[in-house]
């Protein structure tokens, strides 16, 4: 069976030109003692942006395992497919994001709710889960409004996995449940119900991604209360421990944090819980490599910083039409974004400076950084040109690339430094 390791990472590459450069941020954590494994995505959505193929990801990969001897697994996820959108990735793939965020409080068959209730008598009454403190209070009314909000989507999850068995074969991928895109956060006992009815339908899942409080818009940071979403996490986490125990899920489950690109406030506290309960952690870092690219680019200065620059410029000028896919996950201020006569003028240690995420650094600009993350469509459209330059830029691209995967996201999350 394939087997997810106790930490992994999502290294999205738009592109597929970085997989070396992020492969080499797992190397350097390999030598600092602890194996980070990588798991390259990339969604239907961005591949249709791009007008690329899942077969593209998995030969970058292959070809930067291969190049590197990569010692250890690796894997290619399908980022947040259904079952229209799932059949190009059957092939290349071996980890599957299962998508069920649209049917999350759709009313489920009341007849299944009824019987997901019957089934699970624990799940009502005095609900104590090991590692929280108090235990929770439930009655059945409770347990039936969350299996409402809820069993819709795990069932729809259901149907995913198993056209998947069919097609690859059980055992053959690793499969994540993804409830992070609803209005409020689970609680863990919400999260146990969650997970007992992924049990039923027999999913085995390896990772799971909640709701957690807070903002976790695209490339920055965390906005929300660090304090509370430490208190979240190491629930969620204990709410997995005892529902492996109790629903004889798979014994590596753990959470999946996703828009987890630079939420660097927060990376103490996962650090801090996986540490002190021996749980792994899936850490997506969703386009930030992208934004790396631009980076290397203007920073090489030349024909790099004239790329960078007119990205930057088409941008602006579509950002409403590039915005709208991602509006639930930016916070755009229109008034601090620099208009592109500006940007024009700017040198190359300018155009770093208002898009590396430092925010020590008096030039950051968070929403000039937002609206480049979402800006990669500009540069897809540049087609070959914009790939050359990468390709003639490689050195401080890859530079760029490998540093901010180890240095901001291995570093403090994994290896607690």
């Amino acid at each position: 069976m394939k087997e997810l390791p106790r930490f992994s990472i999502g290294v999205g590459d738009r592109f597929a030109h970085q997989a070396m450069a992020q492969l080499a941020a797992c190397i350097k954590a390999k030598d600092a003692g602890l194996e980070v494994v990588p798991v390259w995505n990339k969604s239907n959505r961005e591949h249709n942006i791009i007008g690329s193929e899942p077969s593209e990801t998995r030969k970058a990969a292959d070809v930067a395992v291969q190049e590197l001897a990569w010692p250890a697994p690796y894997f290619l996820d399908a980022d947040h497919i259904n079952l229209n959108t799932v059949e190009r990735f059957l092939a290349p793939c071996d980890f599957f994001t299962l998508d069920v965020a649209e049917m999350i409080s759709k009313p489920a068959d009341a007849a299944d709710v009824e019987a997901f209730v019957s089934r699970h008598p624990e799940l009502i009454g005095a609900v104590t889960i090991p590692g929280i403190e108090q235990p929770f209070s439930t009655d059945a009314g409770f347990v039936t409004k969350v299996a409402d909000k809820f069993l819709a989507a795990v069932e729809d999850a259901g149907r995913i996995y198993r056209f998947l068995v069919e097609k690859k074969g059980e055992g053959n991928f690793v499969p994540e449940v993804s409830m992070d895109e609803t209005d409020f956060p689970q609680t863990p006992v919400e999260l146990l119900i969650i997970l007992a009815a992924i049990a039923d339908e027999k999913i085995p899942i390896q990772t799971i991604a909640p709701k957690f409080t807070g903002r976790f818009n695209k490339g920055v940071d965390y906005v929300g209360d660090v304090d509370q979403f430490a208190r979240e996490f190491r629930e969620d986490i204990a709410a997995i421990a005892f529902a492996v125990k109790t629903y004889g899920l798979p014994s590596n489950l753990k959470l999946s944090v996703h828009s987890g690109s630079d939420k660097f406030s927060i990376y103490k506290s996962i650090h801090d819980a996986v540490s002190a309960t021996g749980a792994g952690v899936h850490l997506k870092t969703a386009g930030t490599t992208w934004l790396e690219e631009l980076i290397g680019l203007a920073e090489a200065d030349g024909s790099g910083l004239e790329i960078a620059k007119e990205v930057y410029r088409e941008a602006f000028d579509h950002r409403e039409e590039l915005c709208a896919p991602y509006a639930s996950v930016i916070d755009i201020d229109p008034a601090g974004l620099p208009a592109p006569e500006e940007v024009d003028g700017w040198t190359s240690e300018q155009y770093v400076s208002a898009l590396r995420h430092d925010q020590s650094n008096a030039g950051y600009n968070p929403s000039f950084r937002q609206l480049l993350h979402v800006g990669f469509k500009v540069a897809a459209k540049m087609g070959d040109r914009y790939l050359k330059a990468l390709e003639a830029n490689e050195e401080s691209v890859a530079r760029n690339v490998t540093t901010n995967l180890f240095d901001r996201h291995i570093r403090p999350v994994f290896l607690g430094k």
